[in-house]
């Protein structure tokens, strides 16, 4: 058996400090909240290991679904296949106990540092977690991150601040649940249920790696983030504002003092967490023209001096080829991702 306990994993985890926040046992627990299914392997000689998350499909299949995995996979050994078959071994016992149609990786790597699919795996379908993001570099302290910004940021920043804008921690989930309705109203966006968020900051903050920022003026709240963090990395997942008052920059504020608890935390690095997957050129050239999708958070994000980076994406390892095809057809006509 390589399926290990809790207990054993985090110890694991221990060892790899720069393990994805979607690989610790916390966001195993929150998602285990919320419809899937949850286990931990490891390989025979506890090098190499992963969370994995499965998810009912259709009656008595699921998709095993590992986020930023599996740890212990290094660049310089990316490409080594003895490691992926010692791996592979650990997550086929458990997929298959699980009766897993299929298993989608997408392993906590950039691109071009996993130049082919791991043996045994395809290229997959899609991504789960955004593909391509920003990420801001926090070191030299808070006046060098202020100085790697664009001048508008800055700018917008301090506009706030002289408005009169106050963003500061908070345990208000329901402000901050109210926010993101108005948010996916306005923006079309889809967001999760106000338990979802409250699990999440439970989890989370008691551990020191979860903050709630909620920008106000005057009394009203205008706009609201969910930071996280995990050894020296920090992630902005869950963000929005209200439609009142917007010319005083309220959510550059926010942002920004996501980042400033980021820096003291000892963090040296804020994902901004998901912008179009095009180049940087192409992304320079639209974003004045576009506001569909992720286009509109880009033209808020690329102010913060984040260098733009794309993942590894996403593959595959097929158990069952005849419901792997009707989750590939499933796949193509509604176009959404599984999680």
């Amino acid at each position: 058996m390589f399926e290990v306990s809790i207990r054993k994993w985090d110890d694991f985890l221990s060892s790899w400090p720069e393990a994805h926040l979607l690989q610790t046992s916390a966001w195993g627990e929150l998602k285990q909240g919320f419809g899937w299914g949850t286990d931990r392997v490891l390989d025979g000689k506890n090098w190499i290991g992963a969370q994995i998350l499965f998810r009912t499909m259709l009656p008595g299949y699921c998709i095993a679904y590992i986020p930023k995995g599996p740890v212990g996979l290094q660049v310089e050994s990316a490409g080594d296949e003895a490691i992926w078959r010692r791996f592979t071994a650990a997550a086929d016992e458990i997929c298959h106990q699980r009766k897993a149609a299929l298993l989608l990786i997408e392993p906590n790597l950039w691109e071009n540092q996993l130049p082919v699919a791991p043996p045994g795996f395809r290229p997959g379908l899609q991504t789960i977690q955004p593909q391509r993001t920003l990420v801001v570099d926090l070191t030299g302290g808070e006046t060098a991150v202020l100085a790697r910004m664009k001048q508008k940021t800055r700018y917008n920043i301090h506009l706030a601040q002289k408005k009169g804008v106050i963003a500061q921690p908070s345990q208000d989930i329901e402000t901050f649940h109210k926010l993101m309705m108005i948010t996916a109203q306005r923006d079309a966006f889809g967001v999760h249920t106000r338990d979802y968020y409250q699990k999440a900051f439970q989890i989370f903050h008691p551990r020191g790696e979860c903050e709630l920022f909620i920008a106000e003026f005057e009394g009203e709240p205008l706009a609201g983030l969910m930071v996280f963090a995990h050894g020296a990395r920090a992630w902005y997942l869950y963000g929005a504002s209200s439609d009142l008052h917007r010319e005083y920059m309220p959510t550059y504020l926010a942002q920004w003092e996501a980042m400033r608890w980021a820096i003291r935390r000892g963090c040296s690095e804020y994902d901004l967490w998901g912008v179009p997957d095009e180049d940087e050129e192409s992304l320079e050239a639209k974003f004045t023209q576009r506001a569909d999708g992720l286009w509109g958070v880009y033209r808020f994000k690329r102010g913060f001096g984040g260098n733009l980076r794309r993942s590894a994406g996403s593959y595959e390892r097929i158990y069952n080829p005849v419901i792997y095809a009707i989750y590939r057809w499933w796949i193509r006509r509604v176009n959404r991702v599984v999680g």
